[in-house]
């Protein structure tokens, strides 16, 4: 069993931009394992290691998050209240994405 993490874990429901941001990292050079979330709620469960991702080691954690601002089920900016709230994750280096362009977003 891998006790390793991601060094990314990417969370985005638009496959479009999934596959712009990969090809965006692979044209940079950037070699890295990525893990790639749909949602918020998923996003959450494989942080906190719960349901699906229960038995997901506890040394597994991503180096950095690439996570979307609108996210289904649960929004990106609670996803980022709830990492920055636990004393183990905040620490990991979270980028949000957006490509909204509502002032409010920006």
């Amino acid at each position: 069993m891998n006790t390793v993490g991601p060094d990314i874990l990417l969370v985005e429901d638009d496959p479009d931009d999934v596959a712009l941001t990969l090809h965006a990292l692979r044209t940079k050079g950037i070699v890295a394992s990525i893990e790639v979330l749909r949602d918020g709620a998923e996003a959450l469960d494989y942080l906190f290691r719960a349901g699906a991702y229960a038995d997901r080691p506890p040394t597994g954690d991503p180096k950095v998050i690439l996570l979307d601002l609108k996210l289904p089920k649960v929004d990106g900016l609670e996803v980022l209240q709830r990492l920055k709230g636990d004393p183990k994750l905040r620490t990991v280096p979270v980028v949000m994405l957006t490509s909204s362009h509502e002032e409010r977003d920006i």
